[in-house]
């Protein structure tokens, strides 16, 4: 796949990719533009069509065409080789390593799903039926309906096959596109339908809803697992999201697709669902690309619940924020909240959200009764079983703080529960003397101070004043190796030991441009031996917190020894410093 990675970036300019998305203006060899990524009113968002490269100083972000579109559409690798490649005119199965087929399918169903779409929207424009309960019952609007592909199926359970059959389709095509049932009929039949799309807008299955009540026939009806539709992965309302998201850094998911619709109509455009409750890592990885705060607004009920605890664990391998949007009594879902209350009391309860772990417990202490010794033993097992799945021990502290001021408990006693209920040695047991790793250097002066070394050799005797632990990035330190190492090697083209972090030397070159292509050659070594000052000088600092913050412990400690020799070190890091 990575020929046909390179075979993409080939054809594309990625100015032109991201001029889709931000207007860019020319800024010396570069092009600036306003961040796509944060509110920002002064441009910092730089791209680089010399080194086919982009850096946002706003958010921190940066990388390649893929990176960016990844980021900005919400999309893992695969999917945006596979929007560029479309772009692009490449096609992927020629660097398959079969034959191709799975690929061909996959545009055939792809096809077949977008005049299946457009058969549906005709449909219900001849069904007055239909119209009336769309338009009326639901209150949807013209643009509503335009921008969810919302449909009709007719009753008879064939029309669909019969057209598309008549447009060339195979019936194994059409089994591919998920529009056929067992026995090679329409799926759909007698229900308005909404297409269900990717990030860039493809339409990939449908989700149908009964417009009347039948005996035994379920509400909703979705796309069966395809060769382009996955429910593990898919997000309905995304691509009509995304943007939103992007601005407001926050996206809510919420239970049903018609409750996605109702809020888009309304104005309230962050909004998303998953299959119902069926939360995925996947799922919340794609939507930690777009956003830094994800707020689930499930029902109260158990399955909301335990939906919500998946959640959370879920979250904390991913490392992403969690909050919970709880409706006022009375409203089942956020449409019925919509139509019933306004879309002002919908944003109030999304700007309300509550920390996910806080409502969960929240929601424990309500389930039992806490004046009873079982009530308590009940609520402390659910509670303590969440907060153990919690990765940092100072959540994992206020949280024990809580549900000691509910239950009576000491935080001892709740320790100890915790530890003999889980299997796992929790971080927390080791909270007192556990330390937090000292703040380093910013990357970004870091960033710039190799950005001149590297585009200056002059300047790069300083680097032998830099020790390597000012850093824990990898690229960093082996950049950082390799320009003190090689003083005079030039990094143009990206040198043979550098091609596996060739993006990020790409990075701090531009940096380099941006900062300082109009200073004067003269003014660039005082500007290395400031850069190299700060980050040594911060680097000290550090190690003199870290080095007092070991000599109290150790004084608590009685370990006169070891406080004797932390002493020494320190004493000579602020003659040092002096």
């Amino acid at each position: 796949m990575q020929d046909a990675k390179e075979e993409v970036r080939a054809r594309l300019n990625i100015e032109d990719v991201i001029g889709e998305y931000v207007q860019l203006k020319r800024a010396g060899r570069n092009l600036k533009g306003l961040s796509p990524f944060t509110d920002e009113r002064t441009p910092s968002f730089m791209v680089s069509p010399e080194k086919q490269i982009w850096h946002d100083f706003s958010s921190g972000k940066g990388g390649d065409v893929f990176s960016f579109v990844m980021l900005v559409e919400g999309m893992d690798f695969r999917q945006s080789l596979e929007h560029l490649a479309r772009k692009a005119g490449v096609d992927l199965s020629l660097f398959s390593r079969g034959d191709g087929r799975t690929a061909k399918r996959r545009a055939r169903a792809a096809e077949a799903l977008e005049l299946a779409a457009k058969f549906f929207q005709q449909s219900l424009l001849r069904t007055p039926r239909a119209l009336e309960y769309v338009v009326k019952k639901r209150g949807l609007t013209r643009q509503t309906i335009q921008d969810f592909m919302i449909g009709f199926a007719p009753d008879d359970g064939s029309s669909l096959v019969t057209a598309l059959t008549k447009r060339g389709f195979s019936k194994q095509e059409l089994a591919d596109a998920g529009l056929t049932n067992r026995f090679g009929g329409d799926l759909y039949r007698g229900r308005m339908v909404v297409a269900l799309m990717d990030a860039t807008g493809r339409v990939v299955g449908f989700t149908g809803r009964i417009i009347q009540d039948e005996i035994d026939a379920p509400k909703y009806l979705n796309t069966p697992q395809t060769l382009l539709f996955d429910k593990s992965r898919h997000i309905f309302g995304l691509s009509q999201a995304k943007e939103s998201i992007r601005k407001s850094d926050e996206v809510v998911i919420v239970e049903g697709n018609l409750d996605v619709v109702s809020s888009h109509q309304a104005g309230v455009r962050q909004v998303v669902a998953t299959a119902g409750t069926a939360i995925t890592e996947q799922h919340l990885k794609t939507l930690s690309r777009l956003a830094g705060r994800i707020k689930l607004a499930f029902d109260g009920d158990k399955a909301g619940l335990n939906a919500t605890e998946r959640a959370i664990k879920l979250s904390q391998t991913i490392g992403v924020e969690l909050e919970v949007v709880s409706l006022p009594e009375g409203s089942k879902d956020p449409d019925e909240l919509i139509k019933t209350q306004g879309v002002e009391q919908w944003k109030s309860v999304i700007t309300k959200a509550m920390p996910a772990v806080a409502w969960v417990i929240q929601q424990y202490s309500q389930r039992e009764n806490l004046t009873t010794a079982e009530g308590k033993r009940r609520f402390s097992t659910a509670s303590l079983g969440l907060i153990r799945s919690l990765h940092d021990p100072v959540e994992q502290e206020h949280y024990l703080q809580v549900v000691a001021k509910k239950t009576g408990a000491s935080i001892d006693a709740l320790k100890a529960k915790m530890s003999g209920i889980t299997t796992n040695k929790t971080v927390l047991r080791h909270s007192k003397t556990k330390k937090t790793a000292p703040q380093k250097p910013s990357d970004e002066t870091l960033d710039m101070l190799l950005g001149l070394a590297a585009q200056e050799p002059s300047v790069r005797r300083w680097l032998a004043s830099v020790p390597e632990e000012v850093t824990d990035n990898a690229n960093t330190r082996e950049l950082l190796k390799y320009l003190t190492q090689n003083p005079n090697a030039t990094l143009d083209p990206i040198p043979e030991n550098l091609k596996n972090i060739e993006e990020y030397v790409k990075i701090v070159q531009l940096k380099f441009d941006t900062r300082y292509a109009d200073w004067k050659q003269d003014d660039l070594p005082g500007e290395m031996a400031r850069l190299v000052k700060h980050v040594i000088s911060k680097h000290r600092e550090n190690k003199i917190q870290q080095l007092m913050s070991n000599l109290r412990d150790a004084e608590t400690a009685n370990d006169e020894s070891l406080a004797q020799d932390l002493r020494h070190q320190l004493n000579a890091l602020i003659k040092e410093k002096a």
